[in-house]
């Protein structure tokens, strides 16, 4: 694969996980969390409620915000490989190899989440914190999926970075 395939295949899926995946269930969990607090007086219903319009809140801006951003960075991206393309494809490798290092963090973070949830959804009596728990543990596995995908999507676009390049012609 190009150089050129490999940032037009990595920045794509960025941009469409984001757009089609991220964005919409943010928005959609916060449909439903307002949903359950305004329908229900149920505290189980509140304590699912109030996680997923944080979280949802917290997804949408998130995929909102690299959805869209992802066009001009591939134009950046672009021109400066085709200014200085030495120059571009280590700063590339560099920032790549942050976003790979991210990945154990962020996968903590999502165990802590599962974690903290299946505590509260068993180790409690409270139907609010029963709620909670739920949420929570439905939001880690939101997480692992959503990275799991981009974890191997990034790690692909690194070895093609790194791969040396083809003789010219």
């Amino acid at each position: 694969m190009s150089l050129h395939e490999a940032v037009s295949s990595y920045f794509q899926g960025e941009k469409i996980e984001c757009l089609v995946f991220v964005l919409p269930l943010g928005l959609l969990s916060v449909v439903f969390g307002c949903w359950l607090l305004v329908d229900s007086r149920e505290a189980f219903a509140r304590g699912v409620g109030l996680p997923f319009i944080v979280l949802g809140l917290a997804l949408a801006v998130t995929g909102a915000t690299v959805g869209f951003r992802t066009p001009a960075q591939v134009e950046r991206l672009e021109a400066g490989l085709a200014a200085a393309p030495q120059e571009t494809l280590a700063l590339e490798k560099a920032r790549m190899r942050k976003v790979n290092a991210a990945w154990p963090a962020y996968a903590a973070t999502f165990a802590a989440f599962a974690l903290c949830g299946l505590g509260l959804r068993f180790g409690v009596r409270s139907d609010v914190a029963r709620g909670i728990g739920v949420a929570l543990t439905f939001f880690a596995g939101v997480g692992f999926l959503i990275d799991g995908f981009a974890e191997r999507r990034a790690k692909g676009y690194v070895a093609s970075l790194e791969a040396p390049a083809a003789p010219p012609k």
